[in-house]
């Protein structure tokens, strides 16, 4: 059900063909990603940021997520750490006393136990990054982790939309085959599990919601999304659909989040209720 709702194909992106052919491949990708988040969130990599050309600014899918990851991380008693570009660690600063974020530039990857990827452009075949649209993307990029997290047996998560970030190269076939422009832009870049999503948010509350009904505990309480999003707006990021600093994510309605989100808990809260209830009793 979690995994159904966080690819509800809202703006048309033409992600739901993807989706179901994904699921026929692996249908557990939700539930194995949260098992791999629950066994090893002691010391978290975070990883996020997707300049959107041909201005090259973040957008607004993606550094949520990571922030909403960090705070799950933390309340389990783990570390964590973001790694993004200068752009989003500026429009992530409002959020660093409440949330106490730690920020790294160039992370030992083998001293982590997870690394997490959230809207990532991941590399392309001819070696270029592109936006789902084939425009090439000029920013710093971090396929690097990845590579290095393989080279030292450290578990990694991707969490994608559009088939052009890093983890999407699990299921590259997939993505020429459905994506728009997808022999162009697909990524090479593999990651041991994969989240896709229709927006790569919602993969990475879909990853918090699973985790909370494998855990027993409602991880998502409190999260408040047109907050976040107004204020990474307000400090430089922008809609990477409409190209405008504005309370949105993929050209979605702010509302639109938060009514998934609202949806999610109210999964996660009844599913943890009815497991109470069907508990036996002394």
């Amino acid at each position: 059900m979690i995994a159904h709702l966080i690819n509800t194909d809202v703006g048309d992106r033409g992600v739901l063909e993807l989706y179901l052919d994904y699921r026929k491949r692996n249908f557990n990708f939700l539930h194995n990603s949260a098992k791999l988040f629950l066994n090893n969130y002691g010391k978290v990599l975070i990883v996020t940021g997707f300049p959107i050309p041909p201005m090259n600014v973040p957008e607004t899918d993606g550094p949520p997520g990571a922030l909403a990851i960090y705070r799950t991380v933390t309340s389990l008693g783990g570390e964590a750490d973001i790694l993004t570009q200068k752009e989003v660690v500026k429009a992530m600063m409002p959020f660093q006393r409440a949330l106490s974020l730690r920020f790294a530039r160039e992370p030992d990857v083998s001293s982590y136990d997870l690394v997490i990827f959230i809207e990532t452009p991941g590399r392309a075949g001819d070696g270029n990054h592109y936006s789902m649209s084939g425009l090439p993307i000029r920013g710093e990029t971090f396929d690097w982790v990845a590579e290095r997290a393989r080279e030292h047996g450290v578990s990694t998560i991707g969490i994608g939309d559009g088939g052009n970030e890093i983890g999407m190269g699990k299921i590259r076939d997939l993505v020429i085959r459905h994506v728009p422009l997808g022999e162009k832009i697909a990524s090479v870049v593999e990651t041991d599990e994969l989240i896709l999503s229709a927006v790569s948010n919602w993969g990475a509350y879909g990853l918090i919601a699973e985790a909370s009904i494998e855990l027993g505990r409602n991880l998502l309480d409190g999260w408040e999304e047109a907050f976040v999003v107004r204020l990474l707006v307000e400090n430089g990021l922008i809609d990477g659909v409409r190209g405008k600093r504005e309370v949105s994510v993929d050209g979605i309605p702010i509302e639109v989040h938060r009514k998934i989100i609202e949806t999610l808990e109210l999964l996660v809260v009844e599913t943890l209720n009815s497991e109470l209830r069907s508990a036996p009793r002394d």
